[in-house]
């Protein structure tokens, strides 16, 4: 399983449930990356999607707690047992972890590549990435050339867990 995240230098990912910064490149590999494969999200960051609504081009898999939350064009799991079940039907390598922190931080034993845009900057969080840099079974595999948003600099890393 794969996961994807924008983090900043401290590992961030959110604050008040939204993302740090927009990077077009950024939202533009995510989609080249998850289009046509199976997404797995929390509700929080599907109410962070435009209107709400589970993203086109994929299989949009929601975990809530809530055993009544339903999603229109969306399957809804309630535990990371529940998940893994559904997940058994699809390739690993096409199932892609997209948030929010609970859900990451659920999964991440689960994932053996991480899809990481690691951007150049602190910013006001309350939302976190756990340090890949500081779990010794995480190691960088691929490393873009530096890139450029306005003043903001950021990489296309890739992790992988040593098997």
């Amino acid at each position: 399983m794969n996961l994807i995240v924008a983090v900043d230098e401290n590992w961030a990912i959110g604050n008040n449930n939204e993302l740090l910064i927009t990077i077009p490149a950024d939202h533009k590999f995510f989609r080249q990356e998850t289009s046509g494969k199976v997404v797995v999200l929390g509700r929080k960051t599907l109410e962070t999607f435009p209107q709400g609504l589970p993203l086109k081009n994929r299989t949009n898999i929601i975990m809530s707690t809530n055993p009544a939350y339903k999603v229109k064009d969306a399957l809804v799991v309630h535990s990371t047992e529940e998940l893994l079940e559904e997940l058994k039907k699809y390739d690993t390598e096409d199932v892609y972890v997209v948030g929010g922190e609970s859900v990451y931080r659920q999964l991440l034993p689960y994932c053996n590549v991480a899809h990481v845009t690691k951007i150049d900057h602190a910013y006001a969080a309350d939302a976190y990435f756990p340090n890949l840099d500081e779990m010794p079974e995480w190691k960088i595999t691929a490393d873009s050339e530096e890139q450029t948003y306005f003043d903001i600099t950021y990489h296309f890393l890739k992790y992988e867990k040593k098997v």
